[in-house]
């Protein structure tokens, strides 16, 4: 059945630009009777690259990258010790996923610049300074190509950059398969996202645009200090696009998700794997498999060939298992099979992390349909350590969830996977996001596997590493605490991981997703949005309120746990600056939880705000103060307080949590949001070398 256009067509406005004879192309002398020397013709190719040289300094690495990110090129100037005002092809790498990374040539195999690229930077230096690129526009549509700019520019471009120059030919092969499977996973999310439909109707000289549309999966300004502005969308003029997983002329409703959950068919309607179509009066659900029929099917083939290639990897076997199983999900739409040979892998029987189906739900206004993605990495060994500590304790961890939560709430039996550490490759789908990414999961969210607590859990080991990301966490930091706390910030790998560990392991933990008060679960219970809250509300308290426990086991010691409640205080400020609603009112699921949290905490007193303190910068007035002799019993009453809630169903208590601390004012929000926000926020990009 098809409602829409199947594929996803993201057409290269920058085509003709980067295919056309390069103004800066180097012209031959011509043969004259003279017969000008050898030397006078070497002189004149000097003169000329000396030109060249200098034309290239006209742009710094930031500006540099923010007009690649404008004219949707992809090209990376990465991160140099000692900073060079003129960029080189050395310090270049080529992104993926972008409408042009197959085609533009920007090296020659001498590895000098081509003219393409020589004609690609001059529009780089024209488009930072002039996002019409010197067309006359009406005042409306230069404004709004200004604040397209303005949104594509809150983004701090960060490369993921992988090396298989000295793998075999069989790794490489596996690579690039997996990478197909990526670019099919992202034509199959972009429709159901919308984007599909938004890139017809973006013209294809409107390069701003179309960057910002494949960027952010669709029209809308997603930065905090872009969302809610007028005329920053990616489509001029009062342009709605729905999302593909609902009927259109529902989505025109603002309360359409309530009268999905009212309609008499409602649990068939909102099951995960479904596309809701009209037909006349009536909606009807369609299974995945058949509504993107061809599509999954492209998929499922593109699979199958990945795991051929591994035929001859006895040490992969598992993986291949899995590989051939999800092939086969992809065409029945019964993904248990998938997900038995997906639990079955781990850090010891393959090397890789490779996870594609539908599972998340956030991206969607009701929060109910599952996301495709691929998240493709390989296994850091560092995460066995980790496993060898937790898995004889995770029992004990579960009942005691059980006794703060309280009745009607029983212990389980709980038996997971404990988090994996892992090295992101490449991310496709729901997994790229516009910013920041996704630190740690816990899959899947339905069915045997994750009822009986047999899934994967996973920490990405190798994001926010790098060094801009770490320079900016010490900016951030150093202007919202003081100088007493922020040496408990510096470390932003290990705290941060161990968090991201709890948080991980905490979903698997006490009342989950599929756990039922009154036989609802907390989907019909809270409502899609809420529900996601709630959860991860409890994985993110329990990744402090563990903390205690693992001192006290000596898992950890009491040093390595003070960072790791510093750490979290600072995610929260992060999260709040996100914003607490979208642009169309919608919960931003961590951001509340974080404002309830740090709400909780200054009622406490385990985080104080002295607005005469000095920031640890030097210059900034106003700091919050961390009381960790306070911290664990404040964190216990958060940990209560959600567990409980989770554990009746008790919806109007945490709306009350909700009202009291995010529409309260006990909380800085406009401070935290101005000083996080000095700095663009995160946006990965990816690049995976072949070449030597």
């Amino acid at each position: 059945m098809k409602t829409r256009i199947k594929t996803l067509a993201i057409l290269a406005a920058t085509t003709a630009l980067l295919t056309a004879p390069g103004c800066n192309a180097k012209k031959e002398a011509p043969v004259t009777d003279s017969a000008q020397t050898v030397e006078a013709q070497a002189a004149d190719q000097a003169a000329a690259e000396k030109k060249d040289e200098v034309a290239l300094d006209r742009l710094t690495r930031d500006e540099f990258n923010r007009a690649a990110l404008r004219l949707n090129l992809p090209i990376f100037w990465m991160h140099e010790d000692t900073p060079n005002k003129t960029v080189r092809p050395e310090i270049l790498t080529t992104l993926n996923f972008y409408p042009t990374s197959d085609t533009f040539v920007w090296k020659d195999k001498d590895g000098k610049f081509t003219p393409a690229f020589m004609d690609a930077y001059n529009q780089l230096v024209t488009i930072l300074a002039d996002p019409a690129q010197g067309r006359t526009l009406d005042a409306n549509e230069a404004q709004r190509l200004k604040n397209v700019a303005s949104e594509l520019d809150q983004a701090a471009v960060t490369v993921i950059r992988t090396d298989f120059s000295s793998a075999d030919d069989n790794e490489k092969a596996f690579v690039k398969a997996m990478l197909k499977v990526g670019t099919l996973i992202d034509a199959l999310y972009a429709q159901q996202i919308g984007l599909d439909l938004a890139l017809t109707k973006i013209p294809e000289n409107d390069v701003l645009s179309r960057s910002m549309a494949r960027r952010n999966w669709g029209i809308k300004a997603l930065s905090p200090q872009m969302s809610k502005v007028q005329n920053a969308s990616a489509l001029a003029g009062d342009v709605r696009i729905p999302v593909g997983v609902y009927p259109d002329t529902l989505q025109s409703d603002p309360n359409f998700c309530q009268t999905l959950a009212e309609a008499p068919n409602a649990q068939h309607l909102l099951t995960p794997f479904t596309v809701v179509i009209q037909e006349g009066e009536k909606l009807k659900a369609i299974p995945y498999n058949e509504y993107y029929k061809t599509d999954m099917k492209a998929i499922s083939d593109a699979l199958k060939e990945a795991a051929k290639v591994l035929e001859s990897n006895a040490n992969e076997t598992a993986l291949r298992t899995y590989l051939t199983a999800a092939a086969e999900s992809f065409l029945t739409n019964d993904w248990e099979p998938a997900n038995e040979a997906w639990a079955a892998m781990n850090s010891h029987n393959s090397k890789w992390y490779v996870r594609v189906a539908p599972d998340e739900t956030y991206w969607e206004p009701c929060s109910r349909k599952a996301g495709f993605h691929q998240t493709f990495a390989r296994i850091n060994p560092d995460a066995l350590q980790w496993q060898e500590k937790i898995t004889p304790i995770q029992q004990e961890m579960e009942e005691r969830i059980a006794t703060l939560a309280g009745e009607p709430y029983k212990a389980r039996q709980v038996s997971f996977h404990l988090p994996d550490f892992i090295d992101i490759i490449s991310n496709s789908g729901d997994d790229r996001d516009p910013f920041g990414a996704t630190i740690g999961q816990s899959l899947p969210n339905w069915g045997p596997v994750a009822n009986e607590g047999r899934g994967r859990t996973v920490a990405m080991s190798n994001l926010y590493t790098d060094p801009d990301s770490l320079n900016d966490r010490k900016t951030l930091a150093s202007s919202l605490f003081t100088e007493k706390d922020i040496v408990l910030i510096n470390d932003a790998v290990g705290p941060g991981l161990l968090g991201t560990i709890i948080h991980e392991a905490t979903h698997n933990l006490g009342p989950a997703h599929e756990y039922k008060v009154n036989d609802k679960v907390d989907d019909d219970i809270f409502g899609g949005g809420l529900a996601t809250m709630a959860e991860e509300f409890k994985a993110q308290s329990g990744a402090l309120w563990f903390l205690k426990m693992f001192v006290e086991k000596g898992i950890i010691s009491q040093e390595i746990a003070e960072k790791s409640y510093a750490d979290s205080v600072y995610w929260i400020f992060g999260q709040i600056s996100r914003g607490l609603t979208d642009a169309d009112g919608h919960i931003q699921p961590y951001p509340q939880l974080a404002a309830i949290q740090l709400g909780m905490m200054l009622e406490d007193g385990a985080v104080t705000f002295d607005p005469e303190a000095l920031a640890a910068n030097g210059k900034d007035k106003g700091a919050f103060i961390i009381n960790m002799e306070k911290m664990p019993a404040c964190v216990e009453r958060i940990m209560s307080e959600i567990t409980k809630i989770k554990a009746t169903g008790d919806k109007d208590a945490l709306v009350k949590l909700q009202t009291k601390h995010i529409d309260g004012t006990a909380i800085p929000f406009s401070l935290i949001s101005e000083r996080m926000l000095r700095v663009p926020k995160t946006s990965f990009v990816y690049s995976i070398n072949f070449e030597k």
